[in-house]
């Protein structure tokens, strides 16, 4: 069992001020196991709605829900979208009721539905896989191999792990795809998303994306959109500004779950993935969304020019403007493009994340870091 000390406290200081608090995140990530653990520490009433029993006892949703004391937590709940006006009259009626902690997988309509029908009363959390805090700086290749699915993380062996998330993708595009209102067929939707794996790291090109698919621009934005709303994709904005350098304005594609992306490449052995071409790129996407997870709502951007000058992530932290590339070298040195996005950018500092073991300067506001370092740097600053 890992414990998830920091989505505890996240959760139970939203519960302590909103009303009604959001749990969301893909399926199988975690989000049941979490709410079973809440609702014993705070003696809550926990419904799931694909149990049909808790799905009867809500058939006048309100006249149940009203007579229920303390905190009500409802697993599944874009299963039944018409319980969000119910839940915005209970938490308006009084102070002492109407508690509510709503679990769902994140799709465009259950945020829309959130949004729109609780808004002003509506705490969210994103909750995800495992991250490099939960599993160890031990553990990192394998994480990085197996993603931070828990049961694809936690399999017996690699054969268990790589056959958990098959079957994810086959659920996912089979199953959960359809039940969230979308109508496209699951082995056209797995094309698009093994398209998207081949091209991770690349700048969004929909033009040519719509000529291999034989579909629209406006389609392959609309596939994109549908797969961030569902945790399964990061479009990466640029960051531009007045320089004199013309600059991407297009985003970067990234998937967010690098044993999913390791499935969709046939990557299935570590010693596989270190002689795979898409390695420097896999290994990008988990710094990525290592550092994300790591500095919950900072602004994270890339910058690139189409001389060649760019940067993975840019961002402004206490005033200073920071750079970081991301190098899958043991021996990282520095380029032309760094010292560019340092004149350009006036970056108080760049940093390179490499997966090497020590820590060094390359330049006076340039410094090699291994990934561990730099996320416990990260969680000193946050």
């Amino acid at each position: 069992m890992i414990e998830r000390p920091a989505y505890w406290a996240r959760i139970l200081k939203a519960l302590g001020r909103s009303k009604i608090t959001a749990l969301l995140g893909p399926r199988q990530c975690g989000k049941t196991t979490l709410a079973r653990g809440i609702a014993e520490k705070l003696d809550a009433h926990l419904l799931d709605l694909e149990s049909p029993s808790d799905r009867t006892k809500l058939q006048n949703p309100e006249l149940y829900l009203r007579h229920i004391p303390g905190l009500i937590i409802i697993d599944e709940i874009q299963g039944m979208p018409e319980l969000f006006p119910v839940l915005r009259v209970l938490a308006d009626e009084s102070p002492q009721n109407g508690r509510f902690f709503i679990l769902g997988s994140a799709s465009p309509d259950i945020i829309k539905n959130t949004s729109e029908s609780l808004a002003g009363r509506v705490e969210f959390v994103d909750l995800h896989g495992f991250d490099a805090s939960e599993t160890g700086k031990e553990q990192l290749n394998r994480l990085w191999l197996r993603g931070g699915f828990p049961l694809s993380y936690l399999a017996k062996n690699e054969e268990d792990s790589v056959a958990w998330r098959d079957g994810f993708i086959r659920t996912f595009l089979q199953r959960d795809i359809p039940q969230f209102g979308i109508t496209i067929p699951a082995e056209t939707l797995r094309r698009f998303w093994t398209m998207l794996a081949y091209s991770n790291g690349q700048i969004l090109n929909s033009s040519r994306l719509a000529g291999s698919m034989g579909m629209s621009d406006k389609t392959i934005r609309s596939y994109v959109d549908i797969l961030n709303a569902t945790y399964m994709v990061l479009p990466l904005q640029p960051w531009y500004e007045n320089i004199k350098k013309r600059q991407v304005k297009s985003p970067k594609i990234y998937l967010r779950d690098t044993g999913l992306l390791h499935n969709l490449l046939g990557v299935n052995s570590f010693e596989t993935l270190l002689s795979h071409p898409q390695s420097g790129t896999s290994w990008e996407s988990f710094v990525i969304e290592q550092i994300l997870r790591r500095s919950p709502g900072q602004d994270y951007y890339f910058w690139s020019t189409y001389s060649g000058a760019e940067v993975d992530l840019f961002t402004s932290f206490r005033g200073n403007r920071i750079g970081i590339e991301i190098k899958f070298t043991e021996t990282p040195k520095t380029t032309r493009s760094m010292h560019s996005a340092l004149n350009e950018l006036a970056l108080t500092k760049l940093y390179v994340v490499y997966p090497g073991a020590d820590r060094y300067p390359l330049h006076d506001r340039i410094e090699a870091c291994p990934l561990p370092e730099f996320l416990a740097e990260l969680s000193s600053d946050y």
